[in-house]
């Protein structure tokens, strides 16, 4: 049964590579982490939540939002999955629904985003509040689409189809399902995150990292499937 339908549109994908110890707390049980070339990755990814629908149904006000979110990537039985640390969204109701019925981390913040296009680049920029401060991410790129090649770490990290989380000693599956995107070569990118602030010390780190691949995705229709346990 679907639970969410949605478009997401224009998604921002900045991906880091980090230890694996610093995920290893975050890991549901059941799962194991996932890798590509032997590299690990959390990604800060942003992008628009169009034309809702939960069970079938438009709920007022919550058909167009943003969402920002930092994920990471693991496996069960050779499906490729993705954990979510924090994601952040402008609505409570999107945020009490998340929480209490997938057990997910959602957290809410005022956001706003702002997509220009010129005839040689297109700009495209999320931003969250914070306390007081805004933070942003934003990138320029190129106005043509292409493929995402085979076995690319930009296939690996946007061609995971399982969701997990991890509650207490249970740990629960949905089935994320959108067809291959198309991306838009990035050309430059700015990124003003408070890491401490928004993911925890041990994420820290990342402001003095450099990604080791930033995305833009086209983005397509998405399903969310209804959730089931597969660890208790």
């Amino acid at each position: 049964m679907t639970f969410l339908k949605a478009y997401w549109k224009n998604l921002i994908l900045i991906n880091y590579e980090v230890d694996p110890k610093i995920l290893e707390p975050f890991v549901p049980l059941g799962t194991k982490l996932d890798s590509y070339n032997g590299k690990y990755f959390v990604s800060i990814v942003g992008f628009l939540f169009m034309d809702t629908k939960v069970l079938g149904i438009k709920l007022p006000y919550h058909v167009n939002f943003e969402e920002i979110n930092l994920r990471f990537y693991v496996q069960r039985n050779g499906e490729r999955g993705v954990v979510f640390i924090k994601e952040i969204v402008p609505k409570p109701l999107i945020t009490l629904v998340a929480n209490s019925i997938y057990h997910e981390h959602y957290f809410t913040a005022e956001m706003k985003h702002h997509w220009t296009e010129s005839e040689h680049s297109k700009s495209f920029e999320y931003q969250w509040k914070l306390g007081n401060k805004w933070q942003s991410i934003s990138v320029e790129t190129e106005t043509e689409y292409t493929s995402i090649s085979e076995d690319s770490e930009e296939q690996f990290i946007t061609e995971h189809y399982f969701g997990y989380t991890k509650h207490k000693n249970k740990t629960f599956e949905y089935e994320v399902v959108h067809p291959t995107w198309r991306q838009l070569k990035v050309k430059n990118h700015n990124i003003n995150i408070d890491f401490e602030n928004n993911y925890g010390i041990q994420f820290k780190h990342l402001k003095n990292v450099r990604p080791t691949s930033i995305i833009l995705a086209e983005g397509s229709e998405v399903s969310v499937k209804n959730k089931k346990t597969i660890h208790k």
